[in-house]
């Protein structure tokens, strides 16, 4: 039964060692089913196979790999990390919105441009005295008024 392990990597080079890692499996013939960089965690990515080492033998070599880590991981543990769940985005382009996070929060914006794919909004201060587009997380606003509700009024 395949199991799951961590691996150390330098910090900052995860997408490195995932095609290197991936490389050097095919190349050695070593089942490796899964290899797996979980979107922000930095030095470690997880790898899955059959055994500890199977593991070792696919991390052998590979630069910026630090090793394995002896202890199997619970597919639990990271399964909140690997789900791909895409979040149903209700920002449009007009809306009104609050920042809540980051160094601009509590401030009023404009969104200008709204990028689905990378869950990311261009947004412009209200308060400004020069209209600066700031590049936010869609996660980080809470729409306050829309631009179709506007008109009602």
């Amino acid at each position: 039964m395949a199991q799951i392990f961590s691996v150390r990597t330098t910090a900052n080079r995860e997408e490195q060692v995932v095609d290197f890692l991936s490389a050097n499996a095919k190349k050695k013939g070593i089942e490796v089913f899964a290899v797996i960089r979980p979107h922000g965690m930095r030095s470690y990515i997880f790898i899955e196979t059959l055994n500890r080492l199977e593991a070792e033998a696919a991390v052998f070599e590979v630069p910026y790999a630090r090793g394995v880590l002896p202890e199997p991981v619970p597919y639990e543990e990271i399964e909140h990390m690997v789900e791909t769940i895409k979040k149903d985005i209700r920002i449009q382009k007009g809306d009104i919105a609050e920042i809540i996070s980051g160094p601009f929060k509590r401030e009023k914006c404009k969104i200008t441009k709204v990028d689905k794919d990378k869950e990311e909004v261009v947004v412009e201060l209200l308060e400004a005295a020069v209209p600066i587009p700031i590049t936010l997380k869609t996660d980080a606003l809470k729409v306050i008024r829309r631009e179709d509700e506007e008109d009602e009024d």
